[in-house]
Parts: C-alpha cells; structure tokens; sequence
C-alpha cells in the first residue's frame, strides 16, 4: 500500500482546485482519485457564470477571493497558457416591487461593505447595457462589473495540470469503494485498482456524496437535482458578449440569462428542480411544454425572443442541501477527514476560494474564510445559511 500526505476524491473543478492548493502549501505526495475523467463530471454542465451577488454574506467573501483567482488565473497558476475562458461581461440583477426588493438591496449594500464595485442603476442605465430586454416594472437593479461567465472545464482542467506540475499524482478511471477508518481515525482508502494510504482525506466527490454516510454512518444531507439549461435563437436579438449576465428576481423562476455568442441567449431556472432518487449525471429528458414555460417567462422580459427557436439544451446536477449551501470542514467524530459537499448550483463560482480554505483545513493551517458558519452541525442547531430570496441557486 503506498502512503500519501492527503488523497483527494474527486477531480472536479473542486477537487482539483484542493489538490492544487495543498501542494502550493506545500504537501509534497497528495493522490488524487476520479471516477471518470478531470472535470467529466457535473463540472462539464455548468453554466459557468460568475458572480459575488449572494444574499448570504460568507458566501460573498468566498466569491470574491475567487473572482480575484479568475480574473488573474494565468498567472495564479503560473502557467501561461492556463485560461478559465473568461468573458468579463458584467452582472445585472432586478427586482419588483414585493417581497424580494429589501433583500436585493441588502445583498447589494452587503456587497458594497465588503468592498465590491456595485452600481445601483436607473431603467434607461440598465437598458443600454442589455438593450434587448426591458426593465419597465424593475423597482431596483444592481450592476456587478466584475462579474461575467467562463469554463468549468477548462478550470478543472488548468487547475489539475498545475496540481500535476507540482507533484501531485492524479489517478481517472478508479473508483473509491470504502473509507478506511480506525478507532475514529481516517487511515486511507480502498479502490477499484486497490488500496492508498493516508491519514487526511478530502472528498469533493459532489452528487456521490452520500457515499460518505454508507462508509461512515455519519448523516450526509445531500440530494441530487436535477436542471435544465436552454439555448435560445433569436435572429432579431442579438445577445452578444458584452452585454450582461442578467438575474430576474421577478420571474416565476427568478431566471437567470447570459450570452451564449451570437444571436443566442443561455437560460435557465434558479429554483428547486427534479430531485433524483439515486446520484446520477446522464442527461435527463426536457419536455416541449417546460420549453414553452420558459419560453413564455424569457419573452416577458426579452420581447424578441417570443420569436426564439430553441437551438440546444441539456441537464445539469446540483448536489443539495436543505439549505441550498455547502457543508465545508470536518466532520463531529472523525479524524483526518475533510468535506467539501452540497454546493447547490454555486461551487464553480466559488472553487478557487473553496479549493484553498479546504486545503488550508486538511493541512491544519488557519483559513483564509471562517467555515464554522459551514458545518454539518447546523443542520441540527438551526443555524442555517439559506438565502434571502428563497431556496433556489442564487442563495
């Protein structure tokens, strides 16, 4: 059995970003272990927006020291042909009047007090950065400038190349069937192509994270759910790069819209989707009449797009937790592992920053963000992160 300092299950854009992290920290034999392939998993169907807007505050701060990581990636990861693929298009966020307008502004002054460029914004300002949509019954509109969308796959991908040119072993195609724990210490794991040994684990393993609880007992609140994601064609509306990621906090299922080039706009729900009985990422069926649903609230805001074909779509899978945040840290009773589960829609937005302070815990180091508010045990206490507007991916 060959020791490590730390393996890593999973090599998602979280994974990798961990196993990355732990050796610019200076863990020198760190494994990691994909079921798959680098960033094959839930991390290839993401819509890859980025954004600081969150109505839970802690969640800012981790989006913001990520943003900081995408916005210089190249030269973070010392690699200059890493790219995350990142259009800085700017985030606009509107809200009607009713329930959703006080805590927009306080998500927007929250923002502000953790020094972010926030504008709020009048109708005409708003419409000259997406003129193709209107803005008529929007009571309040903020502006995130830095903000826009890039690839989880490319991070991923950039993230574990780096982890590779610092020494870490990344092993695809191996499946973990068991935790190896002694007297209520982590001593390793067992896999498909045998077993590895080290006495700190952390598991990014997303969707399969219940697989926690069967090897340890320990409640893992975690569903799979299942989105849709829509590419619409307008050939009158042009949704170009430079406008925009656009949140509608008025919409049934406040939407969010980005551009996906040329005359076609990415858009999907932000709300609680299809809950699947057991974790699974295959693409799910997408019925003519949801088209149509979202069709109809898209057209509310983006007259034009009453006249939009749909040009693609596919599922996604968030991995859930009851209060739509993730569990981050380690576990009551269990020495030597760290988790990083549950982030609900929002872990690419934040990997860079979950990447380090999960690394920073497995190697006993202070972290960069508190994760106490993060963990398992507010679940129990009542402590819970969930987000002002409602549950759904905005949090």
């Amino acid at each position: 059995m060959e020791n490590f300092d730390a393996i890593v299950i999973g090599a998602g854009v979280i994974g990798s970003s961990v196993a990355y992290h732990l050796a610019r920290l200076g863990a020198r034999k760190v494994l990691v272990l994909e079921r798959s392939q680098i960033g094959a998993g839930t991390s290839t169907q993401s819509s890859g927006i980025l954004r600081t807007h969150y109505s839970v505050m802690e969640n800012v701060e981790l989006a913001k020291r990520s943003w900081s990581v995408f916005n210089n990636f190249a030269e973070y990861l010392g690699d200059e042909e890493a790219s995350a693929g990142l259009v800085k298009c700017g985030y606009l966020i509107c809200a009607p009047d009713g329930p959703k307008l006080s805590p927009l502004k306080a998500a927007l002054e929250g923002q502000r007090a953790k020094g972010i460029e926030v504008q709020f914004l009048g109708r005409d300002e708003a419409r000259s950065l997406l003129p193709i949509a209107h803005f008529d019954d929007a009571a309040l509109i903020g502006y995130e400038p830095e903000a826009g969308f890039a690839d989880a796959y490319l991070v991923a991908t950039s993230f574990a190349r780096a982890a590779r040119r610092l020494g870490v072993k990344i092993m695809e195609g191996v499946n973990v069937e068991r935790l190896l724990v002694d007297n209520g210490r982590v001593y390793g794991v067992e896999t498909s192509q045998g077993t590895f040994r080290s006495d700190t684990v952390i598991s990014a393993q997303n969707i399969w994270a219940r697989d926690i609880e069967r090897w340890t007992g320990i409640a893992t609140p975690v569903a799979a759910e299942r989105h849709t994601v829509l590419a619409l064609e307008c050939p009158d509306a042009a949704y170009s790069f430079k406008m925009p990621v656009f949140k509608d906090l008025g919409s049934p299922g406040m939407l969010y819209c980005r551009s996906y080039g040329g005359n076609q706009m990415l858009v999907s729900e932000g709300i609680v989707g299809e809950t699947l009985p057991e974790p699974d990422n295959e693409q799910g069926d997408i019925s003519m009449d949801y088209v149509v649903e979202i069709g109809a609230q898209v057209a509310e805001r983006f007259p034009a797009y009453e006249a939009a074909g749909l040009a693609s779509s596919w599922t996604g899978v968030y991995d859930v937790t009851p209060d739509w945040n993730p569990v981050l840290g380690r576990l009551p009773g269990l020495e030597g592992l760290v988790v990083g589960y549950g982030f609900s829609g929002h872990g690419f937005k934040l990997s860079p920053g979950v990447g380090l302070v999960l690394a920073q815990e497995a190697l006993r180091l202070p972290t960069d963000v508190p994760l106490a508010p993060y963990a398992l045990d507010r679940f129990s206490s009542g402590q819970l992160l969930t987000g002002k507007y409602g549950l759904g991916a905005v949090s």
